[in-house]
């Protein structure tokens, strides 16, 4: 096993720009395996990191800085996540979470995956005592302890960790463990994240996998297909489009984003899935997910214009979109033990082949025929 530390504040290491080929990890020069990273320098950007892994045809770039977002992939030429109005990798010191309201997240938001937790998610607002911005501080939170690790044998698997901490003195004390792997031959991307509560008493915590795609998977045809039990409204304007959620327009002036809540349907694993796919089916994003801990999917159908940013999150987590205060009713607001940690996975299909668009379609359609969707035509919750 070749094993880097790319940064660590307890063994005082920052590598800041480097790049390694397959043989300088002790691989075989024609294993295509390489690493790099670049400090990036201009604007809201200046002083953010940014990992970028190239494993067989696939090209992944991670934002160590923001929380070990993924920024995007390109597998086979085709490029996985969206173009944000916001084109700079910003750093966290440059974001004001309580500007506009709570929506001051949004002035760095523009990556393919997006961790929203821990200590909350979803809608900014009050609750009890306490304002919540969006989406909680997790996203815009530098990582540590950041390794590399590249098995030297067959099948070659790339993992990235990083530590990221969520601390506040009285308050919350948890610590994220997050590991990003995949190999040169698969066309799947995983991420095995472990939450811990290293405080002395029992906490609330919430996660939303916010995951955005776009073209050239996101056009006027495309199709989303999801195992559900319960789909209902986020809200009165999502309404309008419930018979056709999860079909997907051409950029449209105007639309406001539509946001569904889903109550999915899991195998015998433990999982369940979602497969994003262009018109001609010849292409999509599956997100597979374990719903023991993300028990729940939100849908976020944002077809605006492109420069406001076509987009569609497929985002599985403990919680909906709403803000906290509205979820424990929902029993959508999970405790964390003192000393407990609690696992997420998510995994990514990066199809670029008819074959594997339709195999995955197939099994979310099995897994439909066992149960009929139950529709709710008001929201779960007056906002």
């Amino acid at each position: 096993m070749f094993q880097l530390v790319i940064l660590s504040n307890q063994q005082h290491i920052d590598l800041a720009n480097l790049s390694l080929n397959s043989e300088q990890m002790g691989l075989p020069k024609s294993i295509p395996v390489a690493v790099q990273q670049c400090c990036l320098v201009g604007g809201k950007q200046a002083g953010s990191r940014l990992i970028t892994l190239t494993v067989g045809d696939a090209v992944v770039r991670i934002v160590p800085t923001r929380g070990m977002a993924i920024l995007d992939v390109i597998k086979n030429g085709s490029r996985f996540g969206w173009d944000s109005p916001v084109k700079e990798v910003v750093h966290p010191s440059f974001i004001n979470q309580e500007a506009a309201g709570g929506l001051g997240w949004l002035d760095g938001f523009n990556e393919m995956v997006v961790r929203c937790g821990y200590q909350w998610s979803g809608h900014p607002g009050q609750d009890g005592d306490e304002f919540l911005t969006l989406h909680g501080r997790i996203q815009n939170t530098p990582a540590d302890e950041v390794i590399l690790e590249v098995e030297q044998t067959p099948p070659y698997r790339v993992t990235l960790r990083g530590r990221v901490d969520e601390k506040r003195f009285k308050f919350t004390n948890f610590e994220l463990q997050t590991m990003l792997s995949l190999t040169p031959d698969e066309p799947y991307l995983t991420i095995e994240d472990t939450l811990t509560n290293k405080g002395s008493y029992a906490r609330e915590y919430q996660a939303i996998y916010h995951n955005n795609f776009a073209q050239p998977i996101l056009e006027n045809g495309a199709q989303l297909h999801v195992p559900v039990s319960e789909l209902s409204p986020f809200n009165d304007y999502a309404i309008a489009g419930l018979s056709d959620w999860n079909q997907m327009p051409a950029p449209t002036e105007g639309f406001d984003e539509m946001v569904f809540n889903i109550r999915p349907l899991s195998d015998e694993q433990g999982l369940s899935r979602a497969l994003l796919h262009n018109a001609k089916g010849t292409c999509g994003i599956e997100v597979t997910y374990q719903t023991q801990t993300l028990p729940v999917l939100t849908i976020w159908k944002n077809t605006d214009t492109e420069e406001q940013g076509y987009v569609v999150g497929i985002e599985p987590g403990t919680s909906f979109a709403y803000n906290r205060s509205y979820q424990r009713e929902l029993g959508l607001v999970p405790t964390i033990d003192a000393g407990e940690s609690k696992q997420f996975y998510v995994r990514f299909g990066l199809f670029t082949q008819e074959k594997q668009v339709t195999e995955s379609r197939e099994h979310i359609e099995a897994l439909q025929k066992m149960q009929s969707l139950k529709v709710f035509t008001k929201p779960l919750v007056k906002v």
